[in-house]
């Protein structure tokens, strides 16, 4: 089974890249091939409504959705990971998940692909469950199987993610969570 990890900040080595890295760490661990998307420096125009998804199964868009859109759809789960901009997700992430919509029209490939959600916030109370929310209500939409980290709503960090112990371990229970549901839910 796959797991599909996505940093939506735009900075390649920060706490966003630094979460993902380790969720995707231990589902490698354990046992499930993985995929890192990192929307720094990623080629993706906001979507304009123009409707030609609702008639074809695609976005005449030419930057990277495409390829972004089909590792989506072959994946079983997908984490997402975004810092928190003025009290919610970042604009790389919200342009990537706008430009999902074909997914959606066209057979509603995320249904019932397991999700999990990271944030990271300046402080511990930052906007992060604010930001974990807005990620949730993109997989609820998409018809996906959302999870948190056993005793909240999902991976949540201060920065430096890296020397927050007590955020870190909300990422590795929502990872945990996240391979667990797999697990129950493939075939035996």
């Amino acid at each position: 089974m796959k797991i599909v990890g996505i940093s939506g900040s735009p900075n390649r080595d920060g706490s966003n890249s630094h979460m993902i890295d380790r969720a995707l760490d231990i589902a490698r661990q354990r046992g499930f091939e993985v995929e890192n998307i990192s929307l720094a420096g990623a080629d993706i125009s906001p979507c304009t409504d123009c409707h030609v998804c609702r008639t074809e199964n695609s976005c005449p868009i030419e930057d990277d959705m495409a390829g972004i859109n089909s590792s989506l759809a072959s994946a079983d789960g997908i984490i997402a990971s975004s810092p928190v901009y003025f009290g919610t997700l970042s604009g790389q992430l919200k342009m990537l998940f706008d430009r999902t919509l074909p997914l959606r029209r066209n057979g509603f490939l995320l249904k019932d692909k397991v999700g999990a959600a990271l944030a990271v916030g300046a402080s511990r109370n930052g906007g992060q469950e604010y930001t974990v929310w807005s990620i949730h209500a993109w997989m609820h939409i998409h018809g996906m199987i959302v999870v948190g980290d056993n005793n909240h709503f999902g991976g949540i960090t201060q920065k430096a993610a890296n020397t927050d112990e007590v955020g870190m371990k909300t990422v590795e229970d929502t990872v945990n969570k996240l391979c667990d549901t797999l697990d129950r839910l493939a075939p035996v």
